[in-house]
């Protein structure tokens, strides 16, 4: 058995078609079908079964795939490993952010990113925060920007800037003449939320002290939100980095007790290879937002010193 082997094996677990993973692995599809039949064999097992129209993963097959996923990530944290000796700035390094960080912050850090690391492979790959979390501890990742402290073990993060919370409101709202807005102020039934798997639905929910049984919820992104508060629908918190278009009738006004906010933090597997890469992506960041994003007096939790 090679690591050849556990990559088509991973690959047609994940495809669930010997055509699909045979193009994934860059192999013919009679070589992939017939290196997998020989792992069989030389098992005395079935990991897959194989019909005209499917491939289902038997139970001793689900066990052996996830042992190959493991077994494919000490691999790649020993090419990692070797990598960082040689040039620990270069090679592959992929990133997970956020959907609700990505497409505000990569704009911003890409640029400095080439500028400071030009011979780094990156890799961006936006999400939620739990689907990223496991690829990251699964070695899919290396490291991921989220905004909420990781919870599977074996991760450690670093913090790298507080994000202050800001009320959007339709310009025609009665709080939009306010200067600062009180939480209170905000009716939960017109309060706009992202779906569920989104930390920021939950930190939303948290400061406001709503339910999330009166409040509206909206299968779809930030972007789609902020037209909604454009179309008079409701209004939603909108973290600092997120800005209304010039031609939106949307208003952003200060939450008046500066409570709300969320740490955005860099997350990565304990002992990672190649730290250096971790150590300029965050000042990168963190020199990025020095003076767009305020770091928020009396957010709760918001601690900067950790890490």
């Amino acid at each position: 058995m090679n690591i050849r082997d556990l990559e088509y094996v991973v690959a047609l677990a994940d495809e669930r078609h010997f055509g699909r993973a045979a193009r994934a692995c860059n192999v013919s599809q009679p070589a992939l079908s017939g290196q997998i039949r020989k792992l069989e064999d030389r098992l005395g097992v079935r990991l897959f079964e194989r019909s005209n129209r499917s491939v289902r993963i038997t139970p001793v097959g689900d066990q052996v795939v996830a042992r190959a996923r493991a077994l494919l990530a000490l691999s790649d944290e020993i090419v990692s490993l070797a990598q960082a000796a040689r040039d620990p700035l270069s090679g592959p390094f992929r990133l997970g952010m956020i959907a609700t960080i990505g497409p505000y912050l990569a704009p911003l850090i890409l640029s400095p990113l080439h500028r400071a690391m030009p011979k780094l492979e990156l890799s961006l790959v936006e999400g939620l925060t739990g689907d990223l979390e496991a690829e990251l501890a699964a070695g899919q990742l290396d490291a991921v920007i989220q905004a909420t402290r990781p919870v599977l073990p074996n991760l450690a993060m670093r913090p790298l800037y507080a994000e202050p919370f800001f009320v959007a409101l339709p310009r025609t709202h009665r709080l939009a003449g306010h200067d600062r807005v009180r939480l209170d102020e905000i009716a939960p039934d017109e309060l706009l939320l992202l779906a569920d798997g989104h930390c920021l639905r939950d930190q939303v929910l948290s400061v406001c002290g709503a339910s999330a049984g009166r409040a509206n919820t909206r299968e779809t992104s930030l972007e789609t939100l902020l037209a909604l508060v454009a179309a008079g629908d409701g209004v939603t918190l909108l973290p600092a980095l997120v800005q209304p278009r010039a031609s939106q009738d949307v208003v952003l006004r200060p939450e008046a007790n500066g409570a709300a906010g969320r740490l955005v933090c860099l997350v990565a597997r304990d002992g990672y290879a190649r730290p250096q890469v971790l150590d300029v992506l965050a000042r990168i960041v963190r020199e990025a937002l020095a003076d767009l994003v305020p770091v928020g007096q009396g957010m709760p939790g918001l601690d900067l010193s950790v890490g």
